[in-house]
């Protein structure tokens, strides 16, 4: 019994001693698989619909459609903001008369078996709502300067209004998805899907697997298009836009088991609210008809997507011109589930900011209050754009993403979000050195600039701008960018 009540003495000392000690190498978070990446908005003006594939040549090729729906564009470049300046070739351009003379809507690229495919919808001259998908095949290494030989139409069961074809790649299987009209259904357009033969040919019998039956997707249209495929994990994901290409366009998403028959509708599951729409605060709307691609080094996924700067149009939006490209990155919750925020403001995208010891927790502000926490939504409570700093060049700013105006600043050595009230008090208090991680050359720290030797640090969860002297210290005032 002696020596047992002992053992027991020595391991509760050994256990005291661990937490007096503060966090050792033990206690480090892991640096995040996704680390931060950083784009500037809009990517490509009056640009629409853009899709972006990422090839093993090491560049990114980028298509949209244009305003004037009579050619198919692309430009490419071997990063992502890269593609906002690229030169812009015409690759095919509608015909005079006839068949594929009209509304050259939504092209995608995609490179399958040694070969580029381009999928697009077209219209006919003399009745351009005579809707149908069609491919364009091409063998050369660069498809900008390459020879497009047309596939034709893809032959569908029904021959309707029909649009927004994509192809993806399941468990070894390639389908093809499309939106698409059948009169027995009703109005508007659902999801469909179908197994492929080659690239330009369907097999077998397609399967609707969504359409309109929510209010947010029957506003000024009946309307699910637009599918992109997406998968993390053990799910797959599909997204699709809604409503009418206005300020109600929005994103809904599909959602199944990987292990799963996707030709099986009951394998799907419809978020029943919008995943990602207009939001004044930012002064984004309409975000919808979007793609996926991946970083440049391949650790994030990035959304990719159009929307307007205004609300208001005038006349039919599809003769408005200025959908813009856009680029941010796509999070992903602990069950695995893709969270897309909201369209954040135009300029520099924002971060999140995980704590060097407690790897689930980021920095966020909840009523006004600078903390750090885990599984927080909404999303954007944890963004903060990384601005030149309110005193000048040489600082830096942290600036709230739904909030725009908004930034961390320290009073009474807490920090907190608050609007800038135009002050110099405000500008110091709200200004920062950007530092290596105190604890983690590879996080970052951040020093009050009008404090100087305080830092921004995590204590009892909340922040404050503290003097670090101790290991924990350090710790608690290392963050990483995500």
């Amino acid at each position: 019994m002696r020596r047992n009540a002992v053992r027991l003495l020595t391991a509760v000392l050994m256990a005291l001693a661990a937490c007096l000690a503060g966090p050792g190498p033990a206690a480090r978070a892991a640096v995040p698989a996704s680390p931060a990446v950083t784009f500037t908005n809009p990517i490509a003006l009056q640009r629409a619909d853009p899709h972006i594939f990422k090839h093993t040549d090491g560049f990114y090729y980028f298509t949209a459609t244009v305003p004037a729906y009579d050619r198919i564009v692309m430009r490419r470049a071997t990063t992502l903001q890269g593609l906002s300046t690229a030169p812009e070739t015409t690759i095919w351009t509608k015909h005079a008369s006839g068949e594929m003379g009209a509304h050259i809507w939504a092209p995608e690229i995609h490179f399958i078996d040694g070969k580029w495919y381009v999928y697009f919808t077209a219209g006919w001259s003399t009745d351009k709502w005579r809707i149908r998908p069609y491919v364009l095949e091409s063998s050369s290494a660069n498809p900008l300067t390459g020879t497009w030989t047309e596939k034709g139409r893809i032959s569908l069961p029904l021959d309707t209004f029909s649009l927004d074809a994509t192809t993806f790649v399941h468990n070894g299987t390639r389908y093809l998805s499309w939106a698409q009209n059948d009169p027995a259904v009703g109005a508007g357009t659902n999801i469909y899907l179908a197994r492929m033969a080659n690239p330009w040919t369907i097999t077998g019998s397609p399967v609707m697997i969504a359409r309109p039956t929510h209010a947010w997707e029957k506003v000024g249209a009946t309307v699910n298009e637009g599918p992109a495929f997406i998968q993390h994990g053990s799910k797959v994901f599909m997204t699709f836009s809604a409503s009418a290409t206005d300020a109600n366009y929005c994103l809904g998403l599909l959602t199944a088991n990987a292990t799963a028959d996707l030709m099986n509708p009951a394998s799907w599951t419809k978020n029943p609210e919008p995943v990602f729409k207009s939001n004044d605060a930012t002064g984004q709307y309409g975000p919808g008809h979007n793609s996926f691609t991946v970083s440049e080094d391949g650790k994030s996924d990035i959304l990719v997507y159009h929307d307007r700067d205004y609300k208001n149009i005038s006349g039919d939006p599809l003769n408005d011109p200025n959908r813009r490209t856009r680029f941010q990155k796509l999070y992903w919750k602990a069950d695995g589930t893709p969270d897309f925020g909201i369209p954040v403001a135009d300029g520099v995208t924002p971060h999140r900011f995980s704590s060097y010891n407690f790897a689930d927790r980021f920095i966020r502000h909840w009523e006004y209050r600078a903390r750090i926490e885990a599984n927080v939504s909404p999303l954007a409570d944890s963004q903060f754009r990384v601005v030149t700093g309110l005193t000048g060049t040489g600082t830096v700013s942290l600036e709230s993403t739904n909030f725009p105006g908004y930034y961390l600043r320290h009073k009474n050595y807490e920090v907190w979000l608050e609007k800038n009230d135009g002050t110099t008090q405000f500008a110091s208090d709200a200004s920062f050195f950007k530092r290596a991680g105190l604890a983690d050359s590879a996080g970052v720290s951040y020093e009050s600039y009008n404090l100087p030797g305080r830092y921004v640090r995590h204590y009892d969860y909340l922040l404050q701008v503290q003097t670090p002297s101790t290991t924990t210290d350090r710790a608690d005032a290392t963050f990483y960018a995500q």
